[in-house]
């Protein structure tokens, strides 16, 4: 906001119900109008928060983010998948059916195999920002030392050209 924005736009209401005072007895805090309105028209649709959030879901799981980093290499056969990530040939499976129920990975297939890829360069991106996050981000539940990349991102091969 310019320092010759107008006072009037700038001062805080109320939004919802009467004031009420905290349980110590302070007034409540007024918030700032302009500034909530501007984000809730920059909101997406509830839909589209739920969408990511079942995505996000999904990513909650060690084994399917696994998969997903193994795929940035480029694509590969569910066998190959599960003897890189140490699953079974049929939880691997059913982890990548998952995947692609949310439009995260795609199949094609050729003859009885099946071929799984990163859906898109927006899963790619998240992949990579995700992994660079955490590799200069404090982790809550620390691992041992020696399992952790510390963002070495060279450790992920990219595909061949």
């Amino acid at each position: 906001m310019s320092p010759n924005a107008s006072v009037e736009h700038m001062t805080p209401r109320r939004i919802g119900s009467a004031p009420t005072a905290s349980a110590h007895g302070s007034p409540e805090r007024l918030v700032n109008a302009t500034q909530v309105d501007h984000v809730r028209e920059a909101m997406p649709p509830a839909s589209a928060i739920v969408d990511l959030a079942d995505v996000f879901d999904l990513l909650g799981e060690p084994s399917r983010v696994s998969i997903l980093i193994a795929l940035l290499t480029g694509p590969m056969a569910v066998r190959d998948l599960a003897a890189v990530v140490e699953l079974s040939e049929s939880a691997t499976s059913h982890a990548l059916r998952l995947l692609r129920a949310h439009r995260v990975v795609d199949v094609h297939r050729e003859g009885r195999n099946a071929y799984y890829a990163l859906a898109d360069s927006h899963v790619r991106l998240l992949l990579d920002l995700a992994l660079e996050h955490v590799g200069h981000s404090i982790l809550l539940h620390p691992t041992d030392p020696a399992d952790s990349f510390a963002g070495d991102e060279s450790c992920i091969q990219q595909p061949m050209k």
